[in-house]
């Protein structure tokens, strides 16, 4: 999950760039669920703990859970894409 000090993208731009957020096995650890988000172009851009997202939205409800995620997108995670995308994207003003 996303820790307090990580700054998010907007709602808006996270519409813009992710495709899909998928639910898969850990890499590393076993009995481990993860919802992978994945751009337009199916990189990936990070991961959450599905325990974690689950107990925070209504476990019943995968749209919930990518709403959810959709708000969480770190920065860090989409730099290259908002760039790309320019600055009506990434939340600044042309200023900034």
């Amino acid at each position: 999950m996303v820790d307090e000090e990580t700054r998010v993208i907007p709602y808006e731009a996270a519409q813009k760039i992710v495709g899909s957020v998928m639910e898969e096995e850990h890499l590393h650890e076993a009995n481990r669920r993860i919802l992978t988000v994945y751009d337009v172009n199916g990189r990936e851009l990070c991961w959450f703990d599905h325990d974690e997202v689950m107990a925070e939205v209504d476990p019943k409800t995968k749209e919930a859970a990518v709403e959810h995620i959709m708000r969480h997108i770190p920065e860090w995670a989409a730099e290259h894409l908002l760039a790309a995308l320019g600055p009506r994207c990434s939340g600044k003003s042309q200023e900034d």
